[in-house]
């Protein structure tokens, strides 16, 4: 076993963590065949079923599990081993993985990203948007970007990006013309409205507050979508009312295409945190973004 492929061992760790040979895949930048070569020579060499596999799941089996069980901290050793040797470079380098809504894809990420880079140029940064609430130490990622309602209490939490964001409410001067203006959250009820769906498949009611009083709204549909896109160029047809994050409407608005309503009832709540696990060795690159956005929050209240 001394010239077992550690690169095989790694294959079976990402495609056992995934339960998916093409996800696994996706997450290294590699193709499923590579992986599926790698566990199969894994299992020849072993002489023992690690994974069992149909056309519809990956699963590992009780040796599988167990191999994973003991593999897991070793492979986080060989991570910290293999990240100690930035300090002999003349800049931090590596990869570093976040897991992000879109809203923070869109809106925060680009700007603080290019900057991030162009002060750390030998790291590169892998970003994965999506809506849906992983465990992201599970999932494989560094750290992952989350509101304060939805982070973990065993995590920490770092500010990243604006400190404060509003969710507003708008409609096309042609759909308005047509139907009239909500002058209270609760005349939405007639309406015809674009929704956000979660991949999950949930639709959350709309949220109004003013003055202390919150209200509650779930509206009729005219379209459901997971993608902003689809949503504002819906709500820009003159389809129906859309309620989201303002940056996200901002330009429609600015060009008259849309209409903000009912803006004494815009919603304000506190920007996003970059949330990572509590651990002793954090991997450099991570520790770098880190250090880089307490930096960049200080910079900020300075001006």
């Amino acid at each position: 076993m001394d010239d077992l492929p550690l690169a095989d061992l790694v294959a079976f760790t990402a495609v056992a963590r995934q339960r998916s040979f093409r996800e696994a895949a996706r997450k290294r930048g590699v193709s499923a065949s590579s992986l599926s070569e790698a566990v199969r020579r894994l299992e020849e060499r072993l002489a023992v079923r690690l994974l069992n596999r149909t056309t519809r799941s990956v699963t590992p089996t009780e040796a599988g599990e167990r191999l994973m069980e003991r593999l897991t901290p070793a492979m986080s050793e060989i991570a910290v081993a293999l990240d100690d040797i930035n300090s002999f470079r003349d800049s931090v380098g590596g990869t570093l993985r976040l897991n992000v809504p879109t809203v923070a894809a869109m809106v925060v990420m680009p700007d603080i990203i290019g900057r991030f880079l162009r002060e750390y140029p030998a790291i590169s940064v892998e970003i994965v948007a999506e809506d849906s609430f992983i465990d992201v130490v599970a999932a494989g990622y560094d750290a992952g970007i989350r509101y304060d309602e939805r982070l973990e209490k065993d995590m920490i939490a770092v500010p990243i990006g604006p400190r404060q964001q509003h969710y507003v409410t708008a409609a096309a001067p042609a759909y308005l013309a047509a139907n009239g203006t909500p002058k209270h959250p609760r005349d939405i009820l007639e309406h015809r409205c674009i929704r956000h769906r979660f991949l999950s498949g949930s639709v959350v009611p709309w949220e109004f507050e003013r003055n202390g009083e919150t209200i509650f709204i779930a509206p009729p549909m005219v379209v459901a979508t997971n993608s902003i896109d689809i949503e504002r160029s819906a709500a820009a047809a003159g389809l129906g009312i859309i309620r989201t994050f303002k940056e996200f409407l901002a330009p429609l608005i600015a060009r008259g295409e849309l209409v903000p309503i009912l803006e004494e009832w815009d919603t304000v709540f506190s920007g996003p945190f970059l949330y990572y696990a509590s651990r002793r060795h954090m991997p450099a690159p991570l520790r770098a973004f880190v250090d880089f956005l307490n930096r960049d929050q200080r910079r900020g209240r300075d001006r």
